[in-house]
Parts: structure tokens; sequence; C-alpha cells
């Protein structure tokens, strides 16, 4: 395959994440209120996704190794289509709940394959800067998510915000079935025996650079949730920002990201993946403590939020190609496998942390600025420590 495809493919299965979590947001205050539900349990419409996809990853990683990358993201897709049009459609936020959780079931199959073709097809330093360039795309699909949302949502109502992430899968699952060519050159047949599982898992998590990496990605990727799950309560309840004005600040979120994913190609070749993550790590504990700092000190604004996040989400930019890409590095094997494991160890942070946010929303800014500053902590010591003896 082309280059361009490679990075193309990877930025629509990558893409699967954010346009799943983003685009339905500012819809998420108003499908609350019209289904009549509380505010935990429309919570759980992200968490239980998450959670569904951090552990869908655990069964398609050992099936992609065993029967290759193309069937699994065919099948994946389609079930995610399936599942988006029956969100659309649910009749109450259980019937909600229950399609979004088979929906990131099936968003596991793209996002955890496209990690794993990166392995397939390049060595660790280079499959970073690959990586960068797919989710620089992921970027461009995450800044246009949320501002399209609020469109749908404001225009017509959020079953249409809901109905879109199906036709964008559908655009996914044509591109993969007349371009993708299988990655994996030599299947694994024993990549389902209980005993290769176990063994397999059991390398992974034992291995120093597996568990450097996947603390890096984990924390990052849960100061992000912390932000997303809470940023619609917070700038449209707390601060009065309209769903349009809700969705440009997702769009600048999402710019800083693609400027940290620039930052990252820049870095690596002349820096090297450790300590372009130590810079990483200063820019994360930057903006988390700031954006704390000004909000424990009274000043509560738009801007006092928003400005510290975009420091974080550059480095979030950096920290995110360089853990993924280097958590399967020492598993050329078993890369299904090792993204599989990756995954789910930053889906079941995210998940808790969501519980967290579903009991402590209280109507102020303190859940999600004291929330990222907690992570960004994490993220420092993860990438001054970690990362430098192991990475």
């Amino acid at each position: 395959m082309p280059p361009g495809l490679i990075v193309l493919l990877l930025s629509l299965l990558l893409g699967l994440q954010p346009i799943t979590t983003d685009l339905y947001l500012p819809a998420l205050p108003e499908l609350t209120a019209q289904l009549s539900a509380p505010m935990a349990q429309a919570q759980l419409t992200l968490t239980a996704l998450l959670l569904a996809f951090g552990g869908s990853q655990l069964v398609w990683g050992p099936l992609s190794d065993r029967f290759g990358r193309r069937p699994i993201l065919l099948i994946g897709l389609v079930a995610y289509v399936l599942a988006s049009i029956a969100s659309s459609l649910a009749p109450s936020m259980g019937w909600l709940i229950v399609w979004r959780t088979l929906q990131g079931a099936a968003m596991g199959a793209g996002v955890m394959c496209a990690r794993a073709i990166v392995r397939d097809l390049y060595a660790p330093t280079q499959g970073a800067r690959v990586m960068s360039k797919g989710l620089s795309g992921l970027g461009v699909i995450a800044c246009l998510s949320a501002p399209l949302g609020g469109l749908l949502t404001q225009w017509l109502n959020w079953r249409f915000a809901l109905l879109a992430l199906g036709v964008f899968a559908a655009v996914t699952l044509v591109v993969v079935a007349l371009r993708f060519e299988e990655t994996v050159q030599h299947k694994n047949p024993q990549a389902l025996q209980l005993g290769t599982l176990l063994a397999t898992w059991r390398h992974i998590l034992g291995h120093p650079t597996f568990l450097a990496f996947s603390a890096l990605t984990a924390c990052s990727y849960s100061g992000l949730f912390t932000f997303l799950a809470a940023s619609s309560f917070v700038f449209t309840g707390v601060l009065g920002l309209s769903k349009m004005q809700y969705g440009l600040v997702m769009f600048v979120n999402s710019l800083a990201y693609i400027g940290g994913t620039f930052l990252c190609r820049h870095w690596l070749p002349r820096f090297g993946v450790r300590r372009a993550v130590a810079f990483a790590g200063v820019l994360s504990l930057t903006g988390g403590t700031l954006m704390a700092l000004l909000t424990l000190s009274g000043w509560i604004s738009l801007w006092s939020i928003l400005l510290p996040q975009l420091i974080f989400m550059v480095g979030h930019g950096i920290h995110q190609p360089c853990g993924q890409s280097g958590s399967v590095g020492p598993f050329p094997q078993a890369a299904g496998a090792a993204s599989a494991m990756n995954g789910i160890l930053m889906m079941v942070c995210a998940f808790a942390m969501g519980g967290w946010l579903g009991g402590h929303m209280d109507g102020t800014v303190l859940p999600l600025t004291l929330g990222v500053w907690f992570w960004s902590a994490l993220i420092a010591l993860s990438a001054w420590t970690l990362v430098q003896k192991h990475g």
C-alpha cells in the first residue's frame, strides 16, 4: 500500500475514537433532558462505551493475530454501523447505553488494528512518526466532530448526531473493503489457544517497556477523558456557552492536539523518543497545574480553563504516538495482543475516572480542573521516570 493510503487508513480507523466520543458531546445535555435521565446515567453512555472499547480489544487482538487484520476490521466496522443506527433510534437512556456499549466493542476492532498495523509495517521509532501522522488525521476528525455535533443537534436533534457516526463508519468500511491489504505476513495459528493467550499476556504485562509506555498513554488519555466527560456540562451549564460556542472550544482543543503531533514529528529525529516524552511531560504538568491554580484562586472563566487545556493537549499530541507505538514495539509477533492490552489499560483508567466524575459533578468547574491536574502529575511522573528507564 502507498504511504499516503496507510496514513489515510490510520486516520480513519483511529478517528473512530474521537468522533464516537466528541461528536455527541454537544448533544449530551439535550438527550439527557429528553430521555428524562439523571446525569450519572448520562455519563454511562460514555464510560460504558469506553469500558466495552477497552475490554473488546482483548478479544479482537488475538483474533487479528490469528486471522489477520482485514477480516477483523470488516466485522468490527459492520457492527459499528449497525450499533450507530440503533443508538439513533433508542427510546430510552437504558437502550442508548446498551447500543453505545456495543458500539464501543465494535470500535475496539478498528482502533486496535490501527495500532497493530503500524507495528506490522514499521520498526518502533519509524512507527512513532507514522503514528503521529495518523494521529494528526485523528486530530482533524476531532476538530470537526464537536462543531458538527453542535450543528446537527441545534438544527435537527441529538438523534441525527448519533446517526452521523454510522455514516463515518460506513465510509471507513468502504475504504477498508476496497483498498486495505492484509499486513500480517505470518498469522499465528496458536494465538487463540488458552495456554498461548495466557503466556502472551503474561509476557506483555511483565515487560518493562510495555508497562512504561502504557502508563504514559493511560495517564495521558485519562486526562483528556476527564476534560471530555465534564466539558459539556461545565462550558454550557456553568459558563453558559451555546452549543455552537462549545463546539468551537472543542475545535480549538483538537487544533492544539494536532499541533502536538506535528511537534512530535519534529522532535523525534532531533531528540529521540525518551527526551521528546520528557519535554512533553513539562507541557502536561504546566497545563494541568495552571488550570487548577487559576480556578482554585477564584478566576473561573472560559480562558482560565481553555488556555491551560491547550498546553496540556500539545503534550498529549506527543505522548500518544510515542506511547502507543512504544508499547507494542517489543512484540512484532503479538502486535495485536499488545495493542489490545495497551488499549484496555487506557480504558480502565478512563472508566474509573468517568465513574468518579458521575458522582462528583457538583455544578462547579473543580471536578474537571482538579481531575486534569491529577492526571497531569501522573503523566509527568511516568514520562520522567518509567519511560526514561525502560522506554
